[in-house]
Parts: structure tokens; sequence; C-alpha cells
């Protein structure tokens, strides 16, 4: 029996997320990482469980309702608000929870998405304290542990669950169907803005590519076999790729636009003011620039490596392309 097969014969109802771990992991490290969960993540629910056949270890993750909303106001989780208070997209404060709509039903207000999003962003950012090892891993101070735990194969994957309920009316609304609009709110609700967005750009290509295909098919059809003709049906088709590229730019932007308004990315904070991400690296300083604690990695550091690793690679690799080209010339 496969690894993600045994997954089925034991019921999810209350998980989001799965972490599995190698046949040979021990207890103490079971029970190691279990204990760091519960007390650095109290806001989570966890379940060990063992496969018998398999003999494979899982923590099935969940957390309650209340905490899903501390999350939310945690990383600041945009949900739609009520018509009396304004409307639009406001990211979520527990203290005016009132103003969000659907706050009031545990089933409707988080979707999917965005439960195992929160959990995936706590399990991320469960850090080390001073001195913390497990066997021959030592963590440095305010180190990810689950990210270093999975990148040594300590954990073996940590990957959201489907709901084969949604994926069911996917299957039927989205797959299966012909010559329908694709469901991208659904698709949003249940993948995320990231993917939504990319199937409706998708969509919009395939749809603005039958203009061109059809206007070329008539020029084709029309044009004789003289060259003339086929120079002037050559130019005709040139000067409309460009007409037409330039109108689905302009109209992309439009639409994307749309979505992301809709879909509450339109103001999203850039980039550069976000947290980094859970596996960066560096010792932990106070910023000159907004005087708050943060991880820094010295920019020699990433210099030196650049010229004493990344650079004698490319070097090597460029001159081996150079001489298997000489060497092909020289055989022809």
């Amino acid at each position: 029996m496969s690894h993600k097969a045994w997954m089925k014969t034991v019921p999810t109802e209350n998980c989001d997320v799965l972490m599995t771990f190698p046949d040979t992991t021990d207890d103490h490290t079971l029970l190691w990482l279990l204990n760091h969960i519960r007390l650095g993540i109290p806001e989570l629910i966890v379940q060990v469980r063992h496969h018998k056949h398999t003999r494979v270890y899982a923590f099935f993750v969940t957390a309650t309702y209340e905490s899903l909303l501390r999350g939310a106001d945690e990383i600041g989780l945009r949900k739609p608000v009520k018509a009396e208070f304004g409307g639009g997209m406001r990211s979520f404060s527990c203290e005016e929870d009132y103003i969000y709509e659907n706050i009031e039903n545990e089933l409707y207000f988080f979707t999917s998405q965005e439960r195992q999003n929160i959990i995936r962003y706590w399990l991320e950012n469960l850090r080390a304290k001073q001195g913390e090892s497990l066997h021959n891993i030592q963590f440095l101070e305010g180190q990810p542990i689950i990210p270093e735990l999975a990148a040594r194969g300590v954990i073996q994957q940590v990957f959201p669950l489907h709901e084969q309920r949604i994926l069911k009316r996917l299957m039927k609304s989205w797959v299966q169907a012909v010559c329908e609009a694709q469901p991208l709110d659904e698709i949003c609700d249940y993948f995320g803005v990231k993917i939504a967005m990319y199937f409706a750009w998708l969509g919009f290509y395939t749809s603005a590519m039958v203009y061109p295909a059809v206007f070329g098919s008539i020029l084709y059809t029309i044009t004789e076999s003289d060259q003339t003709s086929q120079d002037i049906c050559c130019v005709v088709f040139a000067i409309f790729n460009v007409v037409w590229s330039t109108v689905f730019l302009e109209e992309w932007k439009r639409r994307g636009a749309e979505f992301a308004y809709k879909w509450g990315t339109l103001d999203t904070p850039a980039e550069s003011i976000e947290e980094p991400r859970p596996q960066f690296r560096g010792i932990k300083r106070i910023s000159p620039v907004t005087s708050a604690e943060e991880f820094y990695y010295p920019p020699w550091k990433r210099l030196l490596f650049q010229c004493l690793v990344s650079l004698p690679i490319c070097l090597t690799c460029l001159s081996l392309v150079f001489f298997l080209m000489l060497g092909c010339f020289h055989l022809q």
C-alpha cells in the first residue's frame, strides 16, 4: 500500500494539514516535536496516528474556530465586509469581527485554503530557542524548526488535505464542463488567488487567440499563389497582430485589476515590507531603518559565496560546453 493510499483509510474530517514521518522515526523525535508544537503553538490541535501496514506516523493538525480568527488577525487575512459597514475587503481584526460577512457561521467564514494557510503560517514560524537540539541537529536561536526538519528528512512531508466534496463539485462545473465559463470564484476559494488568477489569465488568453486564428485563416484562404499577394497578406497580418497584442494587453490589465479588486489583492502590501520567509537564516539585529528586531545576513557573505562557488561553477560549465562545441565541429 502506498503512503498516499493509507490516508483514505482514516477519517480526516478534523484535519486541515497532514505531517508525515519516515517509517524509521523513533518515539523520541515524535514526542520532541509534538511537545514543541503544543507548547509553541497552543492554538493547534494535533492528533498522532500510526498506520500498521506502512508503519508511518502522522500528525493530523487542525485548529478551533476561535484560534483561526486570532490567526487571521495575526497574518492580516483580508475578508469581505458587510454592506452596512462600507463593503469591500479589509484585513481581519478580532476587535471588529462583527463587521465581516458570515462571521457568525463557522463553516463558511473560512475557506479550506484560508484555514490551511493560517495553520501553515503557524507551523513555519515555530522557532527554536537558544541551544536547542534534536539528535545531531543543532538549531540556531530563532531558526524555524519545521522547515529545517523537513530539509533534513526528519519530516517526510507537510501538505494540506483536499476536500472531496468540493473537488467533485469542481470536477463537474470546471473539468467536465464543455463550452461553459470557468468557476473562477470557486477556484479562488479553494486553491487561492494565485491559482485562480493564473486560470483567469489562461482562459482570457485562450479566448483572445480566436481572433488572430480566424483572421489568419481567412487571409490564408484568400491569398493567391503569387509572391506579391503573399507579401501583402503577410504585412496585413503583421499589422493585425500588433494591434491585437496591444488591445489584448490593455484589456487584460483591466480584467486583472477587476479580479484583484474582487478577490481583495489589489492593495496588498509590497513584498519589501512583508516579513521574510521562515527559511531565511541570519543573525538577529536591530534594523537601522525601522529600529525593530530582524534577521540579518551580511552582504559580504553572499558576495563571497557568489565569487567562490557560483562564479567558478558557471565558468566551468561554460568552458565545458565551449570545448564540447569545438569537439562537435572537429568531428563534423
